[in-house]
């Protein structure tokens, strides 16, 4: 005791958090949350997250990777300050937001889910308005009245940038909810929102112009080049995700067929099958032996064919005198290289070389 001061000396070890190796952000809610997470699972990136209350979480597949569960809306910023290396968010929220002269960018553009456009919508009254040309007619006509087109919008950049384009000029009524209502209200004269089916804008008695959408928008994986600038030891986990991520993807647009045919020879069957390309596989079927039970030359032939031609394939192999076939969705279909890996090298200046390998 000194000074009539108690002091104690503990041998209690120090707890200090461990700063994970790469954060990826993830929608804690909406319509992008579940998708995204049901996407990182069936591409082996399983987040173990104790509960909806909690906002981290980790995904033990791959070394030193924490989830961070925020807003949608917030991802795009802590992408900009790079509080979180990677996330996911629709393509629209991150072109309205995103700091233009940051290191923000996309990785994987189109990640097959969350798709809407966003769109203009007009009253159904303006029955002269069907195109953006229609509408800078409106537009002036308003101006007349001594005030400018007035558009209920939570994107008044992308808005903007694209009226500009075709001299229209307009007064954006800032919106978070209800954006349908407002001209109903005459707090706008239109709207500019993200749609995917246009039945909210039926019901509301707003039709959406004919014109292409000023955005088609769908979920993608975004990534902060400054916080990603790491030798090539440091990209491993981003390697490991960009790779699953993308090859997961694009498992999505094919499937896999198997099919017996009877022939001389694999070369022959092979030969045959490669008549028509299209149902040939992504370079070639594979051809083996079957030893069958009934006799004759048989041969298994696997081919990966796109799912919007499916039946067409199947047809073919019907005309190839095919019998057992079978259909099999594949797990993943990676490129070589890995087309986001390869684009996120290229854009740290250190390029894969042309055999896929670290440049």
């Amino acid at each position: 005791m000194a000074n009539g001061v108690c002091s104690a000396v503990t041998n209690s070890p120090v707890h200090v958090s461990q700063v994970p190796d790469l954060r990826i952000a993830l929608p804690s809610e909406g319509a992008l949350a579940n998708s995204a997470t049901e996407l990182l699972r069936d591409a082996g990136l399983r987040v173990n997250r104790s509960s909806s209350r909690t906002y981290t979480a980790r995904i033990p597949s791959v070394n030193g990777v924490e989830a961070l569960f925020q807003r949608a809306s917030d991802i795009t910023g802590l992408i900009d300050r790079a509080v979180a290396d990677i996330g996911i968010v629709g393509l629209d929220q991150f072109e309205e937001v995103h700091d233009q002269d940051g290191d923000a960018t996309v990785l994987i553009p189109d990640l097959k889910f969350g798709g809407s456009d966003l769109v203009l919508a007009v009253p159904d009254e303006w029955t002269n308005v069907t195109t953006v040309t229609g509408l800078a007619g409106k537009a002036a006509e308003i101006e007349k009245t001594g005030r400018v087109l007035r558009i209920a919008t939570k994107y008044p950049r992308l808005v903007g940038g694209y009226l500009a384009k075709h001299g229209i000029k307009f007064e954006a009524v800032e919106a978070k909810g209800g954006l349908e209502a407002r001209p109903e209200i005459g707090d706008a004269d239109m709207i500019a929102d993200i749609t995917a089916s246009g039945t909210t804008l039926r019901q509301n008695r707003l039709r959406r112009l004919d014109d292409a959408p000023i955005l088609t928008s769908s979920a993608v994986l975004i990534g902060n080049l400054a916080s990603l600038n790491r030798d090539d030891a440091g990209l491993e986990s981003v390697r490991h995700i960009l790779e699953r991520l993308e090859s997961r993807v694009a498992a999505q647009e094919f499937q896999w067929v198997v099919a017996n045919i009877e022939g001389e020879s694999a070369e022959a069957v092979a030969t045959r099958v490669n008549s028509e390309p299209r149902y040939s596989g992504l370079q070639g079927p594979t051809v083996a032996p079957v030893f069958s039970k009934s006799g004759g030359t048989w041969f298994s032939v696997q081919v990966v064919v796109p799912k919007t031609e499916l039946i067409e394939a199947i047809d073919y192999m019907r005309t190839l005198g095919a019998s057992g076939i079978t259909v099999n969705d594949p797990a993943y279909v990676f490129e070589t290289p890995c087309r986001a890996y390869a684009e996120l090298r290229k854009k740290l200046g250190r390029p894969l070389d042309p055999n896929g390998t670290r440049g």
